[in-house]
């Protein structure tokens, strides 16, 4: 099971579900706290700012990002959950729960993910731009591209829900 929320949310969730690998992806300069059940080597911590294109003082989100991310995952035995977090837990960390079911299931159809993505979260928002480089990494030739696109902009809201998704 994968797991998503907002920092605030973090420990509660790294609690509740017993979770055993966690991935940041949040402002470098952001300070987590990462939860005691949580070895270091199994948490994953990269630092780019929630934007879709570049713009100065900005990290904007980056392929080696996608990358490191896609191998961090794919290391994951699955034996406990992973939770998966940014600051409001609604665009950096729904894209990278996104991205994560794509590659952990690469037979399983993009659509039906976003899908389940925006069943299990009305304010989900993938930040577009990692989940166009992701696409462009695994291979899928615009189809996350077009998912992410026909579940459209989440309902608004300051912070996410807490909110799960089954991996295969």
């Amino acid at each position: 099971m994968l797991y998503v929320c907002s920092l605030s949310r973090l420990a509660e969730t790294v609690s509740r579900t017993g979770a055993s690998h966690m991935v940041t992806l949040i402002n470098a300069g952001t300070p987590v706290e990462r939860p005691a059940q949580i070895a270091a080597e199994r948490h994953l911590f990269l630092g780019f700012n929630d934007i879709t294109a570049p713009a100065e003082g900005l990290v904007p989100p980056g392929e080696e990002h996608v990358r490191h991310l896609i191998d961090f995952t794919g290391r994951w035995d699955r034996g406990a959950p992973m939770v998966i977090h940014c600051w409001a837990g609604i665009s950096r960390s729904t894209a990278g729960a996104f991205i994560t079911a794509c590659s952990l299931m690469p037979e399983r159809d993009e659509m039906e993910i976003a899908l389940a993505l925006r069943e299990a979260s009305p304010s989900a928002t993938p930040n577009a731009r990692l989940v166009a480089l992701a696409d462009n990494v695994l291979e899928r030739n615009g189809r996350m591209v077009d998912a992410v696109t026909a579940i459209g902009r989440g309902a608004d809201a300051f912070e996410g829900e807490p909110f799960s998704i089954e991996i295969g």
